[in-house]
């Protein structure tokens, strides 16, 4: 079993991530009133079903390959029904729905629990840490990227993965239940080797979107550069003043490169993804196209093109080149940004492939429910869109967590800053890129709904 592939959470902050959500269009002035509050109605399961697929039939990107004998009353659940379709078309990972509940904490960035991804130690003695997020009681009470869980509760971390292995407990039995305030002893190891203890409590968690930003001063090519460097976790409402506030810095401090790290980053908001690449580019992709929406042959009407805004943006930079950090959880949003750059601007990508997601969804409320099944696919201003299976990286990385963001031997960092010295990939990822494959391992859809399984 790979551990960090299975935890079992409650947290609605990565349901839209994997997703490119419009949030700007005619369309979703149809589906979200002035407050931006969908509009709900009860109704039955069957009766639920029964309007998810007439909606489908009519606005779903694939509605030719739907199946011809759905029956609304086999399935216990919109979300069952909607799975099902799913399942039956073969570029469809991605449609899913959730409850309104749920997507009101999705619009607020808002989860339950203590605000820490992890994954499990090569050694399995562990739960190495992947990022932390502001609000959460384990940033507040020192745990950082890079650091090692060793003991919950007094319990090893080698005990514990080995009983979860054994079927004998579960994550959800050793981090607690849902409860405001629920608690946990936690002794974590830093990457000096030093170790610290610790109360984490669980409680609701606004997830900052923006999880490190920093200028740097590097010699390339002889000269001391600027070079910024923005770890982007999601699109959603909260990033807009958070990228703000990273791209006041870089204006300020004049950077002249940028390492655009997206190796969690799966998704969310067109208009986000918009602003963000109108920021790294300014005047090279000013006035135009930034993304093509083509819908099925029913929604014609909708087909429409966005050109590259600031939008509600206040800084900008002019770069001529981006180096982009990619993995398996890069996905839709993320992978818009470079696509939608490539025909501008050098974009150079670094890490393993990305997830292939060049498709997106209005939210549709169906009774109870918020549908979000695929409605376009999005192509860039030369009217390139195919990667379904992921866009391809120029300098293959594997990820190596050694420390918090930016520090020396984070291999995607470095490998980064090599190319921006000597304009290639070192000799290591050139000779990864014929020796290996690249992967995809993070992105889980399992149900209809993209999750993190290592946050908590």
């Amino acid at each position: 079993m790979k551990y960090h592939r299975f935890l079992s959470i409650s947290m609605t902050i990565g349901m839209l991530s994997g997703c490119i959500l419009d949030s700007g269009s005619n369309k979703d002035a149809q589906v979200i009133d002035d407050d931006n509050n969908v509009q709900y109605a009860q109704c039955s399961v069957v009766d639920a079903n029964k309007q998810l697929f007439e909606y489908l039939q009519s606005d779903y990107f694939w509605y030719q390959d739907l199946p011809s004998n759905f029956s609304p009353e086999a399935h216990g659940s919109i979300d069952e029904a909607l799975t099902s379709v799913r399942n039956t078309i073969d570029n469809d990972r991605f449609s899913f729905s959730m409850t309104k509940d749920q997507y009101a904490d999705y619009q607020a960035s808002v989860f339950f629990g203590y605000g820490f991804s992890q994954m499990a130690t090569e050694t399995k003695d562990g739960l190495l840490i992947r990022y932390v997020f502001n609000e959460g009681s384990a940033a507040q009470n020192g745990l950082r990227r890079g650091d090692i869980i060793r003991e919950i509760n007094d319990v090893s971390a080698a005990k514990i993965l080995e009983d979860v292995d054994a079927g004998t407990t579960t994550f959800n039995e050793v981090f607690g239940p849902n409860e405001d305030g629920y608690s946990i002893k936690v002794k974590f190891e830093k990457p000096d080797g030093t170790t610290e203890t610790a109360q984490f409590s669980k409680a609701r968690i606004t997830a900052n979107t923006v999880l490190a930003s920093q200028v740097m001063t590097h010699e390339l090519n002889g000269e001391a550069k600027k070079v910024g460097y923005l770890v982007f976790n999601s699109f959603d409402e909260r990033s807009t003043n958070e990228l703000n506030t990273a791209f006041h810095e870089f204006a300020t401090e004049d950077v002249q490169e940028l390492i655009l790290d997206l190796r969690y980053n799966s998704g969310g908001l067109i208009r986000v993804a918009q602003q963000l690449t109108t920021q790294l580019a300014g005047n090279n992709v000013l006035g135009q196209t930034f993304v093509n929406y083509v819908h099925n042959n029913k929604q014609g009407q909708n087909n429409r093109s966005l050109l590259f805004d600031l939008g509600d943006g206040s800084f900008q930079l002019h770069l001529d080149r981006v180096v982009v950090l990619t993995s398996g959880s890069t996905c839709s949003a993320s992978e818009m940004v470079i696509n939608a750059l490539t025909p501008f601007v050098d974009v150079v990508t670094i890490g393993n492939t990305t997830c292939g997601k060049p498709v997106g969804m209005y939210p549709q409320p169906i009774c109870d429910d918020v549908v979000f099944a695929i409605n376009f696919q999005t192509q860039n201003a030369v009217g390139f869109g195919d990667y379904f299976d992921g866009i391809a990286v120029d300098c293959p990385v594997d990820e190596v967590i050694v420390g918090d963001w930016g520090v020396s031997g984070d291999k995607l960092y470095e490998e980064g800053l090599y190319y921006l010295e000597h304009g290639k990939c070192s000799p290591v990822a050139k000779s990864r890129s014929i020796n290996s494959k690249s992967h995809r391992t993070k992105i889980d859809f399992s149900n209809g709904i993209w999750r993190d399984k290592d946050l908590l």
